[in-house]
């Protein structure tokens, strides 16, 4: 995803009720230690499916899925065998299932990066896995080692309890927004680099070479996008918000009029955000979602010329 700019905090008026119980508070100065660890024990177990996976157009092989329970890698193989890992952020444990019916637990509680890193590699490697990752972090502002992070060490367990139920209305929601479109599309999928749920519709048509980009977004950008997602927010901005942006923006996106009202253009990372706390205080939070994705995606392909007609479903099954 594009990276976000600077931040205040809204005005927020009472939550509704049943708001509340669908979309829990994720105050970003409140978790900030325990996001930054999941998100480091996310990239250590991201960097073995990197490792296993033949690569698919736009990373689309390293990503993780939403589950009833928390993140999945989705069955992987190796030597000839099938294995899932999946973070159960309600029973709080990292659990790899091999075919063969053998099951191995890593307890998620307030241990440091390097810890982890430590029993799940030895538990990779009771189960006849035995592979070596990239210790260093990606898309992180601190590039200490896996293996040698003492200092990323906490676990609110509430909170990342909050991030899942987050997770799952999010990824329901996109889902029903992808539905409408049968053009090329990705799936809702969980990037582990950026610690973002995302969606993107693709137009069909390859985007300009771009001088002197990075080999992840060369690929990730070969082609033209409309991306949409949810993000808990880092230290450049600090709340969780949803987000749509698009890849090459086309002249005039910027200016360009989306729903919900709450919505903002924010410049410094070219993008649109919808803060979390806005859509939680909102009467109806699902719709506003569903609004500001379909808002945007169809300000960039009006703008961006996208053959609307052969992409969009016109009938209904």
């Amino acid at each position: 995803m594009a990276m976000r700019a600077s931040w205040s905090m809204p005005a927020l008026g009472a939550i509704p009720a049943s708001s509340a119980m669908r979309w829990p508070k994720l105050i970003y100065s409140e978790w900030e230690p325990t996001r930054d660890t999941v998100h480091l024990w996310t990239q250590i177990v991201g960097k073995t499916r990197l490792m296993l996976e033949p690569l698919q157009n736009h990373w689309w092989n390293v990503t993780f899925y939403v589950t009833p329970l928390g993140l999945s890698t989705s069955p992987m193989l190796c030597n000839g065998r099938t294995f899932e890992i999946e973070f159960d952020f309600l029973s709080h444990a990292l659990r790899i299932r091999m075919n063969d019916g053998q099951v191995r637990v890593v307890p998620l509680y307030a241990r440091s990066v390097a810890d982890f890193y430590g029993e799940y590699m030895s538990a990779l490697q009771s189960l006849g896995i035995d592979i070596s990752i990239n210790r260093t972090p990606q898309e992180f502002d601190d590039r200490t080692p896996f293996d040698e992070d003492e200092h990323h060490a906490s676990y609110d367990k509430d909170y990342v309890e909050n991030f899942r139920k987050i997770l799952i209305q999010s990824d329901r929601i996109l889902k029903q927004f992808r539905a409408e479109f049968i053009g090329k599309s990705s799936p809702v999928h969980f990037f582990w680099g950026s610690f973002d749920l995302a969606v993107t519709r693709f137009s069909g048509q390859r985007a300009p070479d771009v001088q002197n980009r990075n080999k992840i977004d060369r690929e990730a950008y070969s082609h033209e996008v409309s991306s949409f997602g949810f993000w808990p927010g880092d230290r450049r901005y600090p709340e969780a918000a949803f987000y749509a942006y698009a890849a090459p923006a086309p002249a005039g996106f910027a200016d360009m009029t989306v729903q919900p009202q709450a919505a903002r253009w924010n410049p410094q990372f070219g993008e649109f955000i919808l803060n979390y706390n806005d859509v939680r205080a909102s009467k109806s939070p699902e719709s506003d979602v569903l609004a500001f994705c379909q808002s945007t995606y169809e300000a960039a392909a009006r703008l961006g010329k996208w053959d609307r007609a052969l992409l969009e479903r016109q009938i209904d099954i």
